[in-house]
């Protein structure tokens, strides 16, 4: 089972667009596939099509699990059109005052860990929020690899040396499983002099981190970069993937492909772009 977290700790970069997209590649693919929204906001739930404001989504959501100790298997809900492939733990805004909550308990990092311990995938993906609390950490401990989500601009190379500072603090002190597998470049504008330049500096560094005790040391930038695209904007507003919604547009194509190269990652296949 491979438990990915999707993290990057600034916001509009494709988190939830590509953990709700790949996941239905996935599924389509006839994998097994669990999506968990940690994110407050609940786009990921929405997106797939399930109202986190329905009484029925109240009752069973990532914030009972992580406050009340329900197992994570227990608030799974099929997500419609895949046949039981693919389920989500959806996230409800009440989520946003766990960290409070839970500063006093015990273990808080590993909570999610633990009531994950029932979970029967071949994925899970988690969707989490755009900071460096408790929620993602606690997906950072769960997981065993993280892909970062990169706009391909220069202020988004600024937060990418915390962001591995984090993932390797946590490896060192909680999960020493954990590692960053992929860099996957979305709402790519190949004709942007900057983008090139982006991508080149991200290369760059990650070839320098080959062969050292870097949590980076591993990762790849993926082939497939996802291009900007108006279909992906709109398909969560109607509660659909992207293959649902504009199943010939370029996003479709972009998180086919980009699915393709995951699972192909999993085999030892992946070669560098």
């Amino acid at each position: 089972m491979r438990i990915i977290a999707l993290f990057n700790q600034k916001g509009g970069v494709g988190k939830t667009t590509t953990t709700a997209n790949l996941g239905a590649a996935l599924a389509d693919a006839g994998k097994r596939v669990v999506l968990i929204d940690l994110d407050p906001q609940a786009n990921l739930t929405t997106h797939l099509g399930i109202d986190p404001d329905a009484d029925s989504t109240l009752a069973a959501n990532t914030y009972r699990v992580l406050t009340d100790g329900i197992p994570l298997v227990e608030v799974l809900q099929d997500v419609e059109g895949f046949e039981g492939r693919l389920k989500v733990a959806p996230a409800v805004s009440d989520l946003a005052a766990a960290e409070v909550e839970l500063v006093s308990v015990v273990g808080r990092e590993t909570l999610l860990r633990k009531m994950a311990a029932g979970v029967k995938a071949d994925y899970v993906l988690m969707d989490c929020p755009p900071s460096l609390g408790l929620l993602s950490l606690n997906a950072l401990v769960y997981a065993t690899e993280v892909i970062v989500p990169l706009q391909a601009h220069f202020l988004a190379l600024q937060g990418m040396e915390k962001l591995f500072d984090t993932v390797g603090m946590v490896r060192q002190a909680l999960n020493p499983k954990l590692h960053i597998s992929g860099i996957l470049f979305c709402q790519y504008e190949s004709a942007a002099k900057l983008t090139g330049e982006v991508t080149g500096e991200v290369e760059t560094f990650l070839a320098q981190a080959r062969g050292t005790s870097h949590p980076a040391a591993e990762a790849v930038v993926f082939r497939t970069h996802v291009r900007r695209n108006i279909k992906l904007a709109e398909a969560p507003s109607f509660g659909k993937s992207i293959f649902d919604y504009a199943p010939t547009s370029a996003g479709a194509d972009d998180y086919g492909n980009l699915a393709a190269e995951v699972a192909e990652m999993g085999k030892g296949g992946h070669a560098k772009a």
